[in-house]
């Protein structure tokens, strides 16, 4: 628990140190709307591979026709969590957009068609933890 939440950190701390002005989204501590979503996926075992696949293929071109933009994309860097950790940031002009973003999301037949067809040997995360972020007044701004 202590080292998912190290992990976690260490994510939101280095997507503020890029200054998250990647894509043509600022998030700045003075108070911007726009907010970051931290999400984090434990594959299923033997499966990050094709989540990866997934993501690499066309999940992150759906988050982005919905809106969503991705900052950071990794996964874990030491074992066991390597094996089955992927960890990435997302930037949304407010929480009732981020909102909207996943219900439409959720709801595209594209999304669908990929899951399916990514899941045709199971199911691929075991576990999605998400978490709503905000920049501190000591955040850097670029």
């Amino acid at each position: 628990m202590l080292r998912s939440r190290v992990v976690i950190a260490g994510l939101v701390s280095v997507a503020f140190g890029l200054g998250l002005y990647l894509g043509g989204v600022r998030a700045d501590a003075q108070g911007n709307a726009r907010v970051l979503e931290v999400r984090k996926y434990t594959a299923n075992a033997g499966k990050l591979d094709s989540l990866l696949k997934r993501m690499r293929e066309g999940e992150t071109q759906l988050f982005n026709k919905h809106g969503m933009k991705g900052v950071f994309y990794s996964v874990a860097a030491d074992a066991p969590e390597s094996q089955s950790i992927y960890l990435y940031v997302l930037a949304h002009e407010s929480r009732e957009a981020a909102k909207k973003s996943w219900d439409d999301f959720r709801a595209d037949p594209a999304w669908k068609s990929l899951r399916e067809a990514s899941e045709v040997n199971g199911p691929l995360v075991g576990k999605v933890e998400s978490t709503f972020v905000n920049p501190t007044d000591f955040s850097p701004r670029h």
